[in-house]
């Protein structure tokens, strides 16, 4: 299957159906190619643009998927079918589900011990079959790096999920990717706070009309209202320009 890869204000972007993702997986956990697996959402296109590291980190990886619903709306903005978008914190869930029916094991790196620790055993209590390899808490030094993709790599596990910031967790499996040994990783950002229960997701209309970040907003308005604000207001920029280049 070929997939399209285009450049979306100038980050690297696959336009690839969220089964499309799931059939990717299904064949490196096969053994057949290893997979990165990054969703695009607004702020970290912004970010990329300014940070030549997590550039490289996004046009390293294997796919680059639509994670959050501006990245849509900007694709439909420029005259571009977007394809389904699923939400990191879905396709995680999709992704375990995938793990447990091929017998593969999953890691989980990222948060508080003990916010790891409860969103690993609410993925489990969901997914039947679901074989966690391991955890490990986000809070660790560079130089303790080492320490942990060895911790990882003892594991077995077959997929890797990174529960860390944005460029953090991109920088982590760029620059480690080779030795870490799993099939599949992929950054899901703070999605370890909401399975495990610290954090509510937005209700279901929400989610439907992209207003997640809204109610994230409420949630924790000191930590995300400068970033929100800064990236919206210059990723609106960025498409007018594009329009209007488009014109």
């Amino acid at each position: 299957m070929e997939i399209k890869r285009i450049a979306f204000l100038g980050c690297p972007l696959h336009l690839i159906t969220p089964a499309e993702v799931l059939e990717q997986a299904a064949k490196a956990l096969r053994g057949r190619g290893r997979l990165r697996i990054e969703g695009l959402n607004v702020a970290k296109l912004v970010e990329a643009r300014g940070d030549p590291a997590l550039m490289a980190a996004l046009r390293e990886a294997e796919l680059v998927h639509v994670d959050g619903a501006g990245i849509s709306l900007g694709l439909n903005v420029l005259g571009m079918a977007a394809p389904e978008r699923r939400a990191g914190i879905d396709l995680m869930g999709d992704l375990c589900g995938l793990a447990a029916v091929m017998d593969s094991g999953v890691y989980l790196l990222g948060a508080r011990l003990e916010v790891v620790q409860a969103a690993a055993q609410r993925l489990a209590d969901s997914t039947p079959g679901l074989k966690i390899a391991g955890i490990r808490d986000g809070y660790f030094a560079a130089a303790q790096e080492a320490e942990v993709v060895q911790d990882i790599q003892r594991s077995g596990a077959g997929v890797l999920f990174i529960g860390i910031s944005s460029p953090k967790k991109e920088r982590f499996l760029q620059a480690h990717w080779h030795q870490l040994g799993v099939a599949v990783g992929m950054g899901v950002g703070g999605s370890f706070d909401v399975v495990s229960g610290v954090l509510r997701r937005a209700p279901l209309w929400m989610q439907r009309y992209g207003l997640e970040w809204l109610y994230r907003l409420k949630q924790e308005p000191v930590r995300l209202f400068e970033r929100y604000a800064r990236t919206n207001f210059y990723f609106l920029c960025l498409l007018v320009r594009a329009r209007l280049g488009a014109k």
